[in-house]
């Protein structure tokens, strides 16, 4: 499971470049005050609000700025130490680096790493992480304290002089400099045994678990779960050891088996019936019914061992409930953090409005930060450079849509984490669309009918919405979209040229405004005026026509022009044109500027302002 990227919060432009730094050490997001800062991949209003909101989703938080500054923005957050994310100050100078908060959370690792590569020092003060070179109750990666509350006296103790004894095998804490005696007054316990913690002991779960799991397609969740609770507790072992849950990569977007995963907060990691065979000779049940299926001779117990690796042992065979199957088996040593098998792959499908930082949503800017590729055309992809760092990308000409489509499905089948890069929004007339006709095709192999292959049709895929080239058009011009309206593309390089006459005759005898998509490219001039001759039949020539042009990008350029007057010469392929209703106006402000509107179509009633929902009731 991913962890949230930290956030480099700066006030100013006089520190953004020590910002930027940080960013680079830590593959960080930079947040900056708006109207301080000139740019940056998440620009705020209010520096209390954004940092409250940003400590209260977990967030970990890189001030630059004066401790008493951050300490007195997050006062008011303050409730649970064993929740807090790593809150860090670095001096607007660099020198100082100084973990205010979630110290045994990462905020103490985060200032070693940022002080050895800006060359500041890391003000450390907890005490365990001074004395003994560790903390207890922030094990490291492959250990998860059981007792957490306990941790606190049991420090105090050592600090007090107390030495510890030592039960169970732990390289972390037999390097570490506490006082080990065998009849220590500190038992510091390490076990993968389901165990109550006596009164000053601490008890360390190894990651040493892991949880091979079968189960026919469609199994209910809740069964799977239920199986796997089960076998652990007969088994008596604790689900705090677990280090993930594996299977078959068939079964890579199995709902179940993540939801396993989920239930007990761990990976699911799937491997290849190849891979998965290797370990026939060391299951207790092998089954050729099972090989028949899928090409191996178990799956529960051979993903279990295929995750332990060649020295690790089956400690649970194989058991099965109505519709599932499950086992386990235990490392020698905790399970890395580049856990063995692949992980199901991520697609992001991601539209980021006309290019522009302040217009691309805070869940599109997350997504592309927490992929490990970006596909797109170079443009968009130059759009979002300032969340591409560490990332690797993958550029595409513009017309190579299938292509690059299906090279982030692929990418993202071998378990990678893909944003998929769109402007305006990705399912308008953009690439979310594609992604789901190639799922369509069939998952019969790239070189047979256009479909993909197994592993790219088993990704999960999400889609974020950005805003839309007639939405900013509106935005820039008023309020066109206030009723009724359509829109369409005039590009007939997917839809006959018969088909896009029809609709646009139809929209303008409908009388809706319209945003008209691809109006004109190079060789296609004639499909405007087409459209332009259509309209007049509809409606007046002084009717509004919105001309936007690289909207919320250097080169904007919006124009209001009367429908009798549309010239084709004034519009280029960046051009998003919206021509207003019958009934769509102008006014002008006291600054002089021109504005479009359509009415909402209620003013006959009376005169009554309700909006639509209220005129309803």
């Amino acid at each position: 499971m991913s962890e949230p990227r930290p956030a480099i919060v700066v006030l100013s432009q006089t520190h953004l470049q020590l910002a930027r730094r940080l960013v680079g050490l830590v593959d960080a997001e930079l947040h900056g005050l708006r109207g301080r800062v000139g740019t940056a991949d998440v620009l705020f209003d209010s520096t209390a609000r954004h940092v409250g909101d940003l400590f209260r989703s977990g967030r970990p938080i890189i001030g630059v700025m004066a401790s008493g500054a951050l300490i007195r923005l997050l006062a008011p957050q303050l409730t649970d130490k064993h929740n807090e994310p790593p809150v860090l100050s670095v001096s607007q100078d660099g020198s100082s680096i100084v973990p205010l908060l979630g110290g045994h959370h990462g905020a103490n690792d985060l200032a070693r790493l940022i002080a050895d590569g800006i060359g500041g020092h890391a003000a450390i003060t907890t005490a365990g992480d001074l004395q003994f070179g560790i903390a207890l109750d922030a094990p490291p990666q492959g250990y998860v304290l059981i007792n957490p509350q306990a941790a606190k006296p049991v420090m105090a103790a050592l600090i007090g002089g107390e030495t510890a004894k030592l039960s169970g095998a732990n390289d972390w804490l037999e390097q570490s400099t506490i006082a080990f005696s065998d009849n220590g007054s500190v038992v510091l316990t390490t076990t993968a045994l389901a165990t109550v913690p006596r009164e000053n002991e601490l008890v360390f779960a190894p990651r040493v678990l892991c949880l091979g799991i079968g189960c026919e397609r469609g199994a209910p969740a809740e069964e799977v779960i239920a199986l796997a609770e089960e076998t652990l507790a007969q088994a008596g072992l604790t689900a705090k050891a677990l280090t993930g849950v594996f299977s078959i990569d068939l079964k890579a977007d199995e709902t179940a088996i993540h939801a396993v995963a989920g239930h007990f907060g761990v990976p699911a990691r799937f491997f290849d019936a190849g891979r998965l065979e290797q370990e026939a000779d060391r299951l207790e049940n092998p089954s050729d019914i099972v090989f028949a299926e899928v090409g191996c001779h178990g799956v529960a117990e051979g993903a279990a061992l295929a995750a332990a690796g060649a020295d690790g042992d089956l400690v649970v065979a194989k058991r099965k409930s109505r519709r599932a199957t499950c086992a386990v088996a235990k490392a020698l040593q905790p399970v890395a953090a580049t856990l063995p098998g692949k992980a199901r792959g991520t697609l992001y499908i991601v539209g980021i409005g006309p290019g522009s930082d302040g217009w691309r949503s805070p869940e599109v800017s997350d997504m592309i930060g927490r992929s490990t590729d970006l596909v797109g055309y170079s443009l968009y992809l130059d759009l979002v450079a300032g969340l591409s760092h560490g990332k690797a990308r993958h550029d595409f000409d513009l017309g190579k849509e299938e292509a690059r489509v299906r090279h982030a499905m692929e990418l993202a089948g071998e378990g990678r984490t893909v944003s998929l890069v769109c402007s305006g929004d990705a399912g308008i007339y953009a690439m979310a669309t594609l992604a789901f006709e190639l799922l369509d095709k069939g998952r019969t192999g790239r070189d047979a009918d256009g479909g993909l292959s197994d592993a790219a049709g088993r990704v999960e895929i999400s889609v974020s919405p950005g805003i839309s080239a007639l939405q900013a058009a509106a935005a820039r011009t008023g309020a066109p979209l206030g009723h009724d309206f359509c829109t369409i593309s005039l590009s007939d390089l997917l839809t006959p040229w018969p088909d896009i006459e029809r609709r646009v005759r139809a929209a303008a005898e409908g009388d809706f405004v319209i945003a008209f998509y691809n109006p004109v490219s190079r060789r296609r001039r004639t499909q405007l005026a087409f459209a332009k001759e259509e309209l007049l039949k509809h409606r007046p020539g002084d009717t509004p026509v919105v001309l936007a042009t690289n909207l919320g990008r250097e080169g904007e350029n919006v124009r209001i022009v009367p429908l009798a007057s549309l010239n084709v010469d004034d519009v280029d392929m960046l051009t998003v044109v919206i021509a207003g209703s019958s009934q769509s106006r102008t006014v002008r402000t006291g600054d002089g500027r021109e504005w479009v509107y359509t009415p909402r179509g209620y003013a006959a009633k009376e005169g009554s302002v309700l909006d639509g929902k209220e005129a309803a009731e």
